[in-house]
């Protein structure tokens, strides 16, 4: 018997996610049965869509979701020998018994001196989701201009750099001075604090005064508005979240000016990474591949203990990490 800690929903967010929205469960699990194996996770994700997918998929008292690396400490099912690492969807929990079933064996030839951390992150989702939008949604051509905010985040990041490597000028977004650092670290070409420019609209003009061909969107609301007015005629638009509108009380409408869409004829189009999902093999070898030649870089935020996922969670949703927020349980 295994002693197996889970973060509940205790009570939807109410704005704001708050500590007593939480609640932390402990159970005993049985041995596992024929064709089962017992999963500990070894790091666990926190990522911006678990605000919105908590209020359209969940129930109170419902184990959170969201994704984790875990190693196979106990086996039925030869296809998961034990010692093994693999992707869980199984949510905010310490130990999980799987049947198998959304299990994904970590690469085989993932190499020694890389963290498996990053399954969750560059060489994972975000970083999927990242090559998809521009590789599959936005077309993005070499020398073209590419502008995306939240841009020193998981996804954001990784689009920056995909970009460069396509010999495009990117332009990115960030929340802090230190941040926006970080991206020049990373090539981008142009960065700014949007939070303390005296003017987006001036910022996004004296960054590319041409326009932007294409806007990798991960935050709705006034940022949205006022870039779709930078956009070149026939631009085109990868909308993969809103993180500003996801603790609004009352829901936000109509972010993007219709006129100016309809004026310019662009193109948007949201994506999540699992419609590729037959690509995944393939984009996970070319990520770790950009990686290894240096292409590629990362940072990682690393809280410490699953007894803090709910402070990482609500810490990632007020911007304190650069780059991919993970829990090292």
């Amino acid at each position: 018997m295994v002693q197996a800690k889970s973060w509940i929903l205790a009570k939807h967010f109410d704005g704001f996610p708050k500590n007593s929205d939480f609640k932390l469960q402990v159970e005993e699990l049985p041995e596992p049965k024929d064709g089962e194996v017992l999963l500990e996770a070894v790091f666990l994700s926190v990522d911006p869509y678990m605000r919105p997918f908590s209020k359209l998929y969940m129930k109170e008292g419902d184990v959170m979701i969201g994704g984790q690396v875990a190693k196979v400490i106990q086996s039925k099912n030869p296809a998961f020998p034990v010692g093994s690492h693999v992707v869980s969807d199984c949510g905010w929990r310490s130990h999980a018994l799987s049947d198998g079933t959304g299990l994904i064996p970590v690469m085989s030839d993932w190499p020694k001196d890389v963290s498996l951390s990053l399954a969750l992150g560059t060489i994972g989702m975000p970083g999927l989701t990242a090559l998809y939008g521009i590789e599959e949604v936005l077309g993005l051509q070499k020398g073209e201009t590419l502008l995306v905010n939240a841009a020193a985040g998981a996804v954001g990041t990784v689009v920056g750099q995909i970009a460069k490597i396509k010999g495009c000028k990117v332009v990115g977004s960030a929340g802090s001075d230190a941040k926006v650092a970080y991206l020049k670290e990373l090539g981008f070409d142009e960065a700014f604090n949007y939070k303390t420019v005296g003017s987006l609209e001036e910022a996004l003009k004296k960054a590319s005064p041409g326009g932007y061909d294409c806007f990798f969107e991960n935050v709705g609301g006034i940022f949205s508005s006022v870039a779709v007015q930078q956009m070149k005629n026939f631009g085109r638009i990868a909308v993969c979240g809103s993180i500003s509108t996801y603790n609004d009380a009352v829901h936000q409408t109509g972010p993007y000016p219709l006129i100016t869409i309809n004026i310019k004829q662009l193109k948007i189009e949201g994506l999540m990474q699992s419609r590729w999902e037959h690509k995944h093999p393939e984009g996970l070898k070319k990520l770790m591949a950009w990686l290894k030649q240096e292409k590629l870089k990362y940072r990682e935020h690393l809280t410490k203990g699953f007894e803090n996922m709910p402070a990482a969670f609500m810490g990632m949703l007020q911007g304190e990490n650069i780059g991919k927020a993970v829990i090292a349980a």
